[in-house]
């Protein structure tokens, strides 16, 4: 493919998809190029660097993410709904948790949805740090429930890179640690429970803790609600009343 015909927009979605595969161990400029049908030199062309196409992989990630109409949810269900579709972006793109730890990423897409998500709660009643406190307890909580997922992919691209099996390395490395957990009482009780997994959980653990952690900040916007109008009573002027004439 000569390079006219390439678009940064063709690049970026292939990036993505070696990097789905292979994680950011696996991207470089030669197998792009391949997978393009274009010389490597002509990915510097379009995109600069390697560096500047993880951060424009990364961005169009964050664009996948729907936003919810504020208009027609309440806060809850729309602080559920974009948590819940981070999270599936996550899953999709485990690469992208890697990512964070040596690349800055933040670019359109990710200000798109970070300033949803405080419109989400300031809707809610959340005001100025408050709000931003809240976003970044949804946002902690849906990154961490992500890792699992994240560690899983990665431990098993590093087993293909190793060589062999992965499916029969994956085994012989959950074997040892089984025989670790089967020496302690609560932990052998799990062994035969999905998430005996290595970076798993039971069925609807995402869906459970989300709900705790909403439950958690509608308490703490109803506390807020109480202690704003019990200021506002303490510091309303005193009126003196003036006993009616007989």
């Amino acid at each position: 493919m000569p390079r006219y015909t390439l678009t940064r927009e063709q690049i970026v979605r292939t990036a993505m998809d070696l990097l789905d595969r292979e994680g950011l161990e696996g991207l470089n400029m030669r197998a792009l190029g391949e997978g393009l049908g274009s010389a490597a030199t002509a990915m510097y062309w379009h995109v600069g660097s390697k560096e500047h196409l993880i951060e424009l992989a990364a961005d169009a990630a964050w664009q996948e993410i729907p936003l919810p109409d504020l208009a027609t949810v309440n806060w809850r269900a729309a602080a559920a709904s974009m948590a819940t579709e981070l999270r599936a972006m996550m899953v999709r793109h485990p690469w992208l948790l890697q990512a964070f730890g040596s690349h800055l990423l933040y670019g359109p897409g990710k200000a798109r949805h970070d300033d949803h998500g405080l419109a989400i709660f300031e809707g809610a009643g959340f005001a100025g740090e408050s709000a931003d406190q809240a976003a970044a307890t949804v946002l902690t909580y849906v990154l961490g429930n992500a890792l699992g997922d994240a560690a899983s992919a990665a431990f098993r691209r590093k087993l293909s890179r190793e060589g062999g099996n992965p499916d029969d390395q994956w085994r012989e490395s959950l074997a040892g640690v089984r025989e670790l957990a089967s020496q302690f009482p609560r932990l052998r009780a799990r062994l035969d429970n999905p998430a005996a997994d290595y970076g798993a959980a039971p069925e609807g653990s995402f869906a459970f803790g989300l709900q705790a952690v909403l439950d958690g900040l509608e308490k703490e916007l109803k506390r807020q609600s109480a202690d704003a109008r019990s200021s506002a009573r303490a510091t309303a002027p005193h009126r003196l009343r003036i006993p009616a004439r007989r």
